[in-house]
């Protein structure tokens, strides 16, 4: 009788053991998910900005070939306004779905790839001042790697996209003369609001 209390008095405290750690690994995670949200709502910006970005540049191309130019300014404020007022309805609509989503989303994928001890290292990692430091050098790193490879690719661009420009008219039976088809750089009339 008194193997067999030992026997469920080991069992029960294995059991409350995994229990306790399932919710430590549980804390953990949502712990990282919440330290990620910054990143989850810059994502959600990104994608309703690229949502916009079509009828952006479309308008752009429509501006310049197709608005007199004396009603191009008034135009592109217009557009502008209209893009922004998209933005300002719709990022929030994303951005609210998208910290909804991601607990449900990330939770599988960090408790299949990650132990206990890696979440707490991954965690320490990630609220390190060299994490921080890391972090806000980042985006300088991207535009100036951006800038860079842009100005030396442009010369080879450039002609493969008024190319492009050309063959894109010419397939939808659209005039092909320099006056009507990107051969002044297009003032995109409208723009998503600059990410903060």
């Amino acid at each position: 009788m008194k193997k067999i209390k030992l026997a469920l008095l080991t069992v029960a405290l294995a059991g409350s053991s995994m229990a306790a750690m399932a919710q430590d690994k549980a804390a953990l995670i949502k712990q990282f998910i919440d330290i990620q949200r910054p990143g989850i709502e810059s994502l959600a910006r990104g994608l309703v900005e690229q949502s916009s970005a079509p009828i952006a540049q479309a308008g752009s191309q429509y501006l310049q070939t197709q608005v007199p130019e004396a009603k191009r300014e008034a135009a592109a404020k217009a557009a502008d306004a209209e893009l922004k007022k998209y933005f300002d309805e719709t990022y929030p609509i994303v951005r609210d779905k998208a910290i909804q989503l991601a607990p449900g989303a990330l939770t599988p994928l960090l408790e299949q790839n990650f132990n206990e001890d890696e979440l707490k290292q991954l965690l320490a990692w990630i609220n390190s001042p060299l994490s921080k430091k890391y972090q806000d050098l980042n985006p300088k790193m991207q535009t100036a790697l951006t800038e860079k490879l842009v100005s030396d690719t442009r010369a080879s661009v450039e002609p493969k996209m008024r190319a492009l420009d050309t063959a894109v008219a010419k397939a939808l039976g659209a005039p092909t003369d320099g006056a009507t088809q990107g051969s002044a750089p297009a003032k995109a009339p409208a723009k998503a609001p600059a990410k903060k």
